[in-house]
């Protein structure tokens, strides 16, 4: 890394131990070898996630996110290495160093640092213009909606202007270029014209990660213009899926729970009356990074959502992905008004509170919904018997027995059911399996695309190259087996390759620390790679070996065996198809190392 020496990169890893760092933000029980705990990073309900003291290294057997106590700071917070050296530093009494940026630093300032600049001095571009004559239309959209100037600077807002280069030529005047202004999406680039504003006529609200930070802007136009909301593009600082509005300021609410509205209006406007824990989805539908990131602070969610059919199928998914990530999700009634900020201005503060207080119970709301397409009357009494035992399949789905039996008598109680019967039938399709079988097909499903999707992108020599670098971290003694049969030249992956090099000179120096070689990598990916060889559990193969833990030593010596030979035979026709150059004498050489490697022992 360009901005710190590495001894002090050394220092600050050294002192932050990863079980305590990662402690502060998931609940870690002590497994064997590793701590485990829900994956902070994706919705789930058993424990993926691993971390392991003695290589300060954490892995998802989920998500496969992966790396050492850097990375998950950068991930957890969305901060630029420099930000997680900073907290880290901080957090161990350690003081930086000032540095003072030459020419050359300057231009190896990340990706993400760069859009982070660019998009602050943009927010503050358009709340200035809110106070300038050319931007009186869009401070008078604010003033219909009543919010105050104190709201307006608290969220940042402001205005893009009706010309089509204004932002573009003050961009360019604090040194931005076209390729950056197109990247964060505030200018788009046209053959003719060249570049010019992305945003016109449009009142502006800056999207604002954890930290306060701005990563992107969503825009409202003011005339007639499609499409009516405008957001930024995705790049590096900003995914929609991963990010909520209003989430900087609502975490640091008191309340012990989160409003989740549609809008960002709905947001800025129960802010202001008080509400300071609403939050809303960036312009799509609430998404499970979305639930992971408010279970951080908090499993309560009340929603807020239009009271429209729109409004009611977004708040029935909303709720399935909160209860798939173990939330509890309740729905605020708004009727005769449709959102929250019509609400607002109708009734007042005191009569949504009421209205908080008497939120309905999420299972009995998708209950509710489920009964409409019913006949429940003593008239059609066998609708009323199918809507009863879709009812009492929804009560399968609870694992907990108490949970399951409170809200049996909850919705026996709702919905005039006989309490018995229903407990009957419950108990009739658990035992038959009915209960668990959609859920246990969706789990499956989820899990093959989460395999699929990591295979498409490996190359079937990947694992292996993993495995034995997996091998060598856990047992370095086997490196003087190997030494002279593998070459870190053998590695078809780059990332593989340069991992294997510092392990080898590691294991050769007997200096070998897995966490520091994350640190090797500057791009995020290559990192969670190098972080996934490092962490892999040699003892567990995902290819079919199956668990062999507890197997014979001559069992695991063949595995060994296998994933040496595998990694030879690729580097060796990675050489021979033109990968790597390599002379004749070279590859017969090669020829007679693999017929040697067939026949050798190695002891495990």
């Amino acid at each position: 890394m360009p901005y710190y020496p590495e001894s002090l990169i050394d220092e600050i890893r050294y002192k932050n131990d990863i079980v305590e760092v990662i402690g502060e933000n998931v609940t870690l029980k002590k497994a064997g070898r590793r701590y485990t705990g829900l994956c902070p990073f994706h919705s789930e309900k058993s424990p993926s996630f691993s971390v392991d003291a003695d290589k300060q290294l954490y892995y998802c057997f989920g998500c496969h996110e992966a790396g050492n106590v850097f990375t998950f700071v950068q991930k957890i917070n969305n901060y630029t290495f420099p930000e997680a050296v900073k907290y880290l530093a901080d957090r161990a009494h350690i003081e930086l160093p000032e540095i003072e940026y030459n020419d050359e630093m300057r231009k190896k300032i990340s990706e993400k640092e760069r859009l982070l600049a660019i998009n602050n001095d943009a927010e503050l571009y358009f709340f200035h213009q809110l106070k300038t004559q050319a931007g009186a239309l869009g401070l008078s959209y604010f003033r219909k909606r009543e919010l105050t100037d104190e709201t307006i600077k608290r969220f940042g807002l402001g205005y893009s202007l009706q010309t089509s280069n204004d932002l573009v030529r003050y961009l360019k005047s604090k040194g931005y270029d076209d390729e950056i202004i197109r990247e964060a999406g505030l200018g788009v680039f046209y053959e003719r014209e060249g570049m010019r504003d992305k945003f016109i006529n449009r009142v502006m609200f800056p999207i604002q990660d954890l930290n306060g930070k701005v990563i992107g802007f969503g825009g409202r136009v003011l005339g007639d213009a499609k499409p009516k909301y405008l957001n930024s593009p995705e790049n590096p600082i900003f995914e929609k899926r991963k990010n909520l509005f209003g989430l900087n300021r609502a975490r640091m609410s008191r309340k012990g729970r989160f409003i989740l509205c549609e809008g960002y209006m709905d947001v800025i406007s129960m802010h202001q009356a008080g509400f300071d824990e609403a939050v809303a989805s960036l312009g799509t539908a609430f998404t499970p990074e979305q639930a992971v990131l408010l279970k951080r602070f908090s499993d309560n969610i009340y929603l807020a959502y239009d009271s429209d059919g729109a409004g009611i199928n977004a708040a029935l998914k909303a709720l399935e992905i909160l209860e798939n990530a173990g939330m509890h999700g309740r729905v605020i009634n708004m009727q005769p008004y449709k959102d929250p900020d019509e609400f607002m201005k109708a009734l007042g503060r005191e009569e949504y509170e009421k209205r908080i207080d008497e939120a309905e119970n999420g299972f009995i709301f998708r209950a509710k919904q489920i009964r409409r397409s019913y006949k429940t009357d003593e008239a059609h009494p066998g609708e009323k018997s199918e809507f009863e035992k879709k009812l009492a399949l929804m009560l399968c789905g609870f694992e907990d027995e108490i949970e399951r039996e409170n809200y049996l008598k909850a919705a026996a109680a709702e919905f005039s059911v006989d309490e018995k019967i229903l407990r009957r039938e419950v108990i009739s399709l658990a035992l038959s399996g009915a209960g668990n079988r959609e859920e246990q097909a969706l789990r499956e499903k989820r899990r093959e695309e989460r395999r699929m999707a990591v295979k498409d992108k490996e190359d079937p020599n990947i694992n292996s190259e993993r495995l034995l670098i997996a091998w060598l971290v856990a047992r370095n003694d086997l490196y003087d087996q190997i030494k002279d049969d593998i070459l870190p030249s053998d590695f078809t992956d780059p990332v593989c390759r340069k991992v294997a090099e510092a392990v080898f000179e590691g294991i050769v120096n007997d200096k070998l620390d897995p966490a520091a070689v994350i640190n090797l990598f500057e791009d995020e990916e290559e990192q969670r790679q190098a972080a996934m060889a490092l962490q892999n559990d040699p003892y567990l193969f995902a290819d079919g070996g199956g668990d062999i833990e507890g197997g014979e030593a001559a069992d695991r010596a063949e595995v060994f065996k296998n994933t040496v030979i595998k990694v030879k035979r690729a580097g060796i026709e990675n050489r021979a198809s033109g990968g790597v150059k390599a002379s004749l004498d070279e590859l017969i050489k090669d020829k007679q190392l693999m017929e040697r490697l067939e026949k050798k022992s190695y002891a495990l």
